[in-house]
């Protein structure tokens, strides 16, 4: 993150903002603390402030560096990470899964669509889906595992969009983004809960029943 202090500046007060915590995941209203002033300018047409806030959750309490045009959060450090649930996933995918969240994190859009078609072909190696390319054994994963059509459709998408930040002459979407890449991440997950998670959420609901309940 690099942003430039323009002109006079001075020393104001902090200016709550709603961020998700990348120590413990929680939403909550980050405010300043300990008396501490953020560093107030003039940049780019808006009034521009920065400075240091707080996780309101009493077991966290992390930190985070904030930078905000009229109270509207541009900028943040460390930046936010996307929420997952690891229960059950093979530690090779879950791997992946963590590394393409921090490349989305990074802002590294193409680097996430890479990580998430490696997402794609260890799950298809996981279920032993056969096939002379990617293409085929997402098409075979089907036979191995229950999920929805839906889910195995956007696998493939998840795979174009994989060739287009792997191959420059790829074209199958027209930029990799940010939308692109958190949406990519977002259906890799519901695909990894489907196949691995989905079971275990039904078993433990099962395990609640009263003994002898029809």
């Amino acid at each position: 993150m690099t942003f430039q202090i323009v002109g006079q500046s001075q020393g104001v007060d902090p200016v709550a903002a709603g961020l998700r915590c990348s120590a413990c995941g929680n939403l909550g209203t980050f405010a300043g603390f300990a008396n501490c002033k953020d560093i107030a300018w003039t940049g780019h047409g808006f009034v521009r402030q920065a400075g240091v806030r707080r996780c309101p959750n009493p077991d966290c309490r992390a930190i985070a560096f904030v930078v905000q045009d009229e109270g509207i959060v541009v900028e943040r450090y460390p930046p936010e990470t996307l929420d997952f649930d690891s229960t059950n996933l093979p530690s090779n995918i879950l791997e992946s899964l963590e590394e393409a969240i921090s490349c989305f994190s990074a802002q590294a859009y193409k680097a996430t669509a890479l990580m998430v078609r490696r997402i794609l072909e260890e799950l298809c190696a996981d279920r032993c889906a056969s096939g002379k390319d990617l293409k085929a054994r997402l098409s075979n994963l089907g036979d191995s595992v229950v999920v929805p059509k839906e889910l195995l459709e956007a696998a493939d998408e998840l795979r174009l969009l994989g060739n287009d930040a792997a191959h420059i002459e790829a074209k199958s979407y027209d930029s990799i983004g940010r939308e692109e890449a958190e949406l990519a991440v977002e259906l890799a997950k519901e695909l990894l809960k489907a196949v691995y998670q989905y079971a275990d959420l039904v078993a433990r609901l099962r395990a609640l029943k009263k003994n002898g309940e029809d």
